[in-house]
């Protein structure tokens, strides 16, 4: 089962279990590849929409 780093311990899990640098680094790319595409996944919603009108042209 994946967990995720805020889930709270197993109660039988060893906490003294420090990761290793590269697993940090993986860690933290997964972490920085899940946070760009959720911003993908975003658009374009997150534009607002543009509250332009055009002007009526003078007669």
């Amino acid at each position: 089962m994946n967990r995720d780093r805020k889930d709270p311990p197993d109660p039988g899990e060893d906490r003294d279990c420090a990761e290793t640098p590269q697993e940090r680094r993986e860690r933290k790319r997964h972490e920085s590849d899940n946070h760009d595409e959720a911003l993908e996944e975003t658009f374009p919603a997150s534009d607002p929409v543009s509250p332009f009108v055009p002007a009526k042209t003078p007669e």
